[in-house]
């Protein structure tokens, strides 16, 4: 181990492999299994769990719970993994479960995520990179959520659901349907307010991009097709650009209807 910090009243097992300039804060405990990648920080009083994989430069703040044993009764002590990408923050008290053998073994959070203070990601969970998850998020299990999704705070998310690209969620929702990419929506009763315009005009999308993502899902929301019609018309009548496709994939691949439709 280079240049490690360990505080003094901090628990790790020899075991736990550590990469060069980690630091482990003031009462927290590293079981063995665990990979912690160069410069990643623990602060005090958290728990990495057996099972945990944490990328470089990493930040995992006071009271965080780390790969744990999922909340899940079909669970029978299998020995899967908690993946977090690199530059990924998890801010206090946030709790993350290992995966289980209905799930692919894994659950995976990628890097240059937020996730803020008390979110809960559930066993299985697929998050991608540079996603955004405010406080109190709470997720069931076998969740997918893509790159530079955005979830506000104490939204709940139920099982298998999916959502896209861009998406980006109001805070207090709940998320019982798949979210395409690009959208704005939230609510109890999910409601599809436009494009996420803020979003992907930040990320450098042309007009003429952000002109394909509108006319979709003016088929999609504002007419008065079902989505078997309007998919067909948009396929017959628009260019199938990347951003079309990703909004066609996303839908062909959906298994619990679009949220707002």
């Amino acid at each position: 181990m280079v240049d490690v910090a360990i505080h003094p009243t901090a628990i790790v097992d020899p075991q736990a492999q550590l990469g060069a300039g980690v630091s482990i804060g003031p009462f927290s405990i590293v079981e063995g299994n665990v990979l912690l990648g160069d410069a990643c920080q623990v602060y005090s009083h958290t728990l990495i769990a057996s099972g945990a994989r944490l990328g470089a430069d990493c930040r995992v703040h006071k009271g965080a719970v780390i790969g744990t044993i999922p909340q899940d009764l079909k669970f029978q002590g299998e020995a899967s993994e908690l993946s977090v990408g690199d530059r990924t923050i998890i801010r206090e008290f946030c709790t993350l479960n290992r995966g289980t053998r209905h799930g692919g073994m894994k659950t995976v959070v990628g890097s240059d995520c937020l996730l803020m203070a008390y979110v809960h990601v559930a066993h299985d969970c697929i998050i991608g990179d540079h996603v955004v998850i405010a406080n109190a998020v709470n997720m069931a299990g076998h969740i997918e959520i893509h790159d530079y999704a955005s979830i506000g705070g104490m939204t709940v998310i139920h099982q298998f659901v999916k959502i896209g690209r861009f998406a980006f969620i109001g805070g207090k929702a709940r998320v019982t349907q798949d979210v395409p990419p690009f959208i704005l929506t939230t609510g109890e009763r999910m409601k599809y307010y436009g494009p996420n315009l803020v979003g992907i005009k930040r990320a450098g999308f042309t007009d003429q991009q952000i002109w394909n993502i509108k006319q979709v899902y003016k088929y999609i929301y504002q007419s008065n097709l079902n989505l078997k019609q309007a998919l067909s018309a948009i396929r017959s009548e628009m260019e199938m650009t990347d951003e079309v496709k990703t909004i066609l994939d996303f839908i062909e691949r959906s298994e619990r209807g679009l949220a707002g439709r």
